[in-house]
């Protein structure tokens, strides 16, 4: 599955548009504890988050993951999208619950992990 497939299935919007959606999802995570995230990032990875700011995207990209899904119709800051724009990394907005996303990710076949 790729970004923008995964962006129909959870009812997403892509709120970094400039950016192709074509990155294969490899693995799905949840999970707001940064520090944490960043020991379990794997790339390809579409990570679950709450959390807005900056930090968001260094982690993501030094996972080398496929795009961060805001669940609840969160906003991001704007000074974390413009850096996701610079760095590539797709940002998607869902209405639906990080809990929801998650079975979405799981019955569609999407792993927790890419092992």
């Amino acid at each position: 599955m790729i970004v923008s497939e995964l962006a129909q299935l959870i009812d997403a919007d892509n709120i970094t548009p400039t950016l192709p959606m074509d990155k294969e999802i490899t693995c799905g995570y949840s999970c707001d504890l940064l520090s944490w995230v960043m020991s379990h990032g794997e790339e390809g990875m579409a990570w679950v988050t709450v959390q807005t700011h900056m930090n968001v995207i260094a982690v993501a990209m030094l996972a080398e993951m496929a795009c961060v899904i805001l669940p609840e119709n969160i906003d991001m800051e704007a000074s974390s999208l413009k850096k996701a724009v610079e760095e590539g990394l797709c940002v998607l907005k869902s209405p639906l619950t990080a809990y929801a996303i998650c079975g979405r990710m799981a019955a569609a076949g999407i792993p927790p992990t890419a092992l």
